[in-house]
């Protein structure tokens, strides 16, 4: 039971728990997948605790029931327009003090590292990740870790993710009240990350683009760390409310029909291609060309990627990316977003973020709207490997977010 570790990603429309093992051969394999429709959240930002709660504990009874494993602990994915990234600096002076010479250690970089994060942020905001980019030594650049240099003056680069407390207070409470506790929590875009970005895409410099429901969720990585996190409020219930309001029908109906008809690339739509629309009111069935449903869907989806656009311009003036725009999310499965996306930002390195194949019940994980909570159980798998390897002796038990940190530095050098 030790072994069971839980990913519970909450989402403006969705609501996707994951449950992963250790299996006798020692390979961490998903044992359980839940997954039901969300109402309690709007934008990403819990509005209706009541909806929430029954949401969370129908995803975590179906992972329970298909893993025939009952849990009570989990990791949480947090997103929503509430959150908010900087890049901050922090510098120290590397002391000598009980050794003979300025050799830099783990304490200095915890120091520097305090140093950087001791930027003034509102009452109201609580820090959720602070991630090293690179350090400086003596005014020697690009250096990923500087354990063990020489030297007088260390300085380090870190990205730092901030969050509403209240936000986060909410649903670490939705998640309480479903009879599970709150292990840790991670930045939505950045589970999907772990999930979906190689090594080599987050070296070069790659953008990743998590097209949630309510939300669209962007993250810069370039060096291996996190450039710029941002998040905008729109997502693919506008482009479902697009197609509820032209075309007159329910929003049950408009969502079935972006899901199965829906495209944003006009170029793949076939003249004889036609799409039926239930009658409302008693009224019969209409017969409409699917490319009506394109010209609504298109320019909502070319909306959010201009935003996107725009928002990571000042990025892309600054540093050059050479890695890939990666697609993820429920909107990732819309017909066309490649090509659309590869004509906004005028580059054919784009792809779809599909997490890889962790064995176990490979057809219910394996899809761009399952890159979050993929991420978080095995971030989730990855701490608690850490903990079993650095369990601290008595006398230091009062620091095992040390460890923790070590993990960081670990993950993304």
């Amino acid at each position: 039971m030790s072994d069971v570790v839980v990913g519970l990603d909450i989402g403006t429309s969705r609501v996707r728990a994951v449950i992963g093992d250790v299996s006798e051969s020692g390979v961490f394999q998903i044992t359980g997948v839940g997954t039901s429709p969300s109402t309690g959240l709007r934008k990403g930002v819990v509005v209706n605790i009541e909806n929430t709660v029954r949401a969370i504990s129908q995803a975590i009874e179906a992972a329970e029931l298909m893993s025939g494993t009952e849990v009570s602990r989990c990791m949480i994915g947090v997103g929503g327009t509430h959150i908010d990234g900087l890049n901050s600096r922090g510098v120290v002076a590397v002391t000598s003090k009980g050794r003979d010479n300025r050799v830099i250690g783990q304490e200095d970089i915890l120091r520097v590292i305090d140093a950087a994060k001791a930027v003034v942020i509102p009452m109201d905001r609580q820090v959720l990740h602070v991630i090293p980019q690179s350090y400086i030594v003596d005014e020697e650049r690009g250096i990923k870790d500087p354990r063990n240099m020489i030297g007088v003056r260390l300085e380090a680069e870190v990205h730092i993710v901030t969050a509403s407390v209240t936000s986060v207070q909410n649903v670490v409470k939705c998640v309480n009240r479903s009879n599970l506790s709150v292990d840790e929590y991670m930045l939505h875009s950045l589970a999907a990350a772990k999930a979906v970005m190689s090594a080599e895409e987050r070296d070069l410099g790659s953008i990743l683009i998590d097209l949630g429901g309510g939300t669209t969720d962007v993250l810069v990585f370039a060096g291996g760390a996190p450039l710029m996190t941002a998040v905008i409020p729109v997502g693919g219930i506008q482009v479902t409310n697009d197609i509820s309001v032209v075309k007159g029908i329910s929003l049950e109906t408009a969502e079935r029909i972006k899901i199965d008809e829906g495209c944003c690339w006009m170029g793949l739509i076939e003249e004889n291609e036609d799409v039926i629309l239930p009658g409302v009111g008693g009224r019969p069935p209409v017969v409409i060309p699917r490319s009506e449903i394109c010209e609504i869907v298109q320019p909502r989806m070319e909306e959010i990627f201009n935003i996107i656009r725009s928002k990571v311009e000042p990025v892309l003036k600054s540093r050059q990316l050479s890695g890939n725009v990666i697609l993820t999310g429920g909107g990732a499965q819309l017909s066309g977003v490649v090509e659309l996306a590869s004509s906004i930002f005028n580059t054919q390195a784009v792809r779809i973020g599909i997490p890889g194949n962790f064995g176990g019940l490979i057809g219910e994980y394996r899809g761009p709207d399952y890159a979050t909570v993929l991420g978080l159980v095995l971030a989730a798998n990855e701490h608690h490997e850490a903990e079993d390897r650095e369990k601290p002796p008595v006398e230091a038990a009062g620091t095992p977010w040390i460890g923790r940190l070590r993990g960081w530095l670990k993950e993304f050098f």
